[in-house]
């Protein structure tokens, strides 16, 4: 008979780990470390280590609520925050590898040994995978489009400093005004024309208190454009944005080309000269300061709409695809007339460029409810679903001077509009107003009086620049 060991008194024995009698025990106890961690370490008599992991966990999920966004605007003011969002991501990948960590180390430690068949092993080994699969696949895409924004908001929002850019703060991000002015640019370039062409140019003039908007839709082949008393550029042009030879080289759609050729730092240090210059020359137009811009090739335009899963617009009138009016050349085939047609980028592309049988502003028109339609298709869930890919498309084909740490401020102000209905300004040719020829003072007063507060009962009367909010409304052989 042998002798207990020294220091062990007889018919006692140290408590060692317990293991599950059955592989179907140590799944249930595995399954449930996944809920709780820690509990399949404690139910393993590793107190010690099943507590550290228990309370790291509890003290992990106080520090969650605690610090986590609490509503939308906090959840849109990290994902614009790159630093932060990715210290969030590296943290959550972090947290992610230890979680499984712990649900892999829980089933091998409650694991029978030995196994009693090698298939029911593999069976459970399966259903561990399985498990930890189901929580890492949704939160590995979420810490991917985490890192796709902080790439987004660094190459779009950094070092893009323009020289006509106000100088504000995130704690007073208008400086005080009631109102915002952006200008959206589309611009057209390709490998048979040199440079940069803006032949969409919207302006949107922001409320800063409510949200809400109004656009001004303007002519491409605007002559004539003054430029601000105070800039270089009006010393420059003091008759206006004019000179010899091609008149087209002297319209407004051309400046954001041609001045940086003729003019080169006219107006100082600038990441973009070509902005600079049109925003001046749209204030001149429009009486407004031109704040920020967007601009957006026309190509990178068919990506970011295919990213986004296509756009629905209403279709009242057939639009060509391709042709030359001018030179006779008919269209290879065109968008058919219908309500609520869904086109993808390359459709959506022609919806509001097509210019065969149709005038400027017609397409400007059709340009405005194309972003209308993008506007209201920007839900939460759409842009979850697909953000990598508007990410991607994003990062490559937008330029701006909206600087980064205006984005929380711009995107509750967005969050206020999309409350409200826009209204939009199309200037028309008519007997009052020519855009070889324009009235810039007519312009301004047209300006004012689409911001003047609303007035009930008012009688609405056509006039050269037409109210165009319901353009985007399904009239079946209405053109506008």
């Amino acid at each position: 008979m042998s002798l207990p060991p020294y220091g062990v008194k007889p018919g006692r024995r140290k408590a060692g780990p317990h293991r599950c009698s059955s592989v179907l025990k140590a799944v249930g106890w595995t399954a449930l470390s996944a809920l709780v961690p820690g509990a399949g370490f404690l139910h393993n008599r590793r107190r010690r280590l099943g507590g550290v992991v228990l309370l790291a966990t509890v003290l992990g999920l106080v520090w969650l609520a605690i610090a986590a966004p609490h509503n939308l605007r906090s959840a849109i003011d990290l994902a614009v925050d790159p630093s932060g969002l990715a210290r969030a991501a590296v943290l959550t990948t972090v947290c992610l590898a230890l979680w499984v960590a712990v649900v892999v180390g829980t089933f091998v430690a409650l694991c029978p040994k030995p196994a009693p068949r090698r298939s029911h092993v593999l069976g459970g080994s399966a259903f561990v995978c399985a498990l930890c699969l189901v929580v890492v696949a949704p939160v590995g895409l979420l810490v991917r489009d985490a890192f796709a924004q902080v790439h987004v908001v660094n190459k779009v929002f950094t070092h893009n400093a323009t020289a006509t850019r106000p100088s504000v703060t995130p704690e007073d991000p208008w400086h005080g005004r009631t109102r915002v002015n952006v200008l959206l640019l589309g611009g057209d370039s390709g490998p048979y024309r040199e440079g940069t062409r803006t032949d969409t140019m919207i302006l949107a003039s922001l409320d800063t208190r409510t949200g809400r908007t109004v656009t001004f839709g303007l002519p491409r082949n605007l002559a004539d454009v003054p430029f601000p008393d105070s800039s270089p550029l009006h010393a420059a042009y003091p008759d206006g944005f004019t000179g010899p030879g091609d008149p087209a080289s002297w319209m407004l759609n051309a400046v954001y080309r041609e001045v940086p050729i003729l003019h080169p730092h006219i107006l100082g240090t600038s990441a973009d000269e070509g902005a600079d210059a049109i925003k001046q020359a749209v204030e001149g137009a429009t009486g407004l300061k031109v704040d920020y811009y967007v601009l957006v090739d026309f190509d990178g335009f068919r990506r970011l709409v295919d990213a986004m899963g296509g756009v629905t617009v209403n279709v009242n009138i057939p639009v060509a695809i391709n042709g030359q009016t001018d030179a006779h050349i008919p269209p290879t085939a065109y968008i058919e007339p219908g309500p609520n047609e869904h086109l993808d980028g390359f459709h959506a592309l022609w919806y509001a460029r097509g210019r065969y049988g149709a005038d400027d502003y017609q397409r400007m028109a059709r340009q405005r409810c194309v972003v209308n339609a993008i506007i209201d298709q920007a839900n939460p869930v759409n842009l979850l679903r697909r953000y990598n890919a508007l990410a991607a498309a994003g990062s490559e084909v937008v330029k701006t001077d909206i600087p980064k740490e205006l984005l929380p401020a711009f995107v509750k102000l967005a969050l206020k509009a999309k409350d409200h209905r826009a209204k939009s300004v199309l200037f028309r040719i008519s007997d009052q107003f020519n855009p070889n020829d324009p009235d810039f003072d007519y312009m301004h007063q047209v300006v004012q009086k689409a911001l003047a507060p609303p007035v009930k009962h008012r009688r609405h009367t056509s006039s050269p620049a037409q109210d165009d909010t319901d353009a985007c409304a399904y009239h079946p052989g209405q053109s506008y």
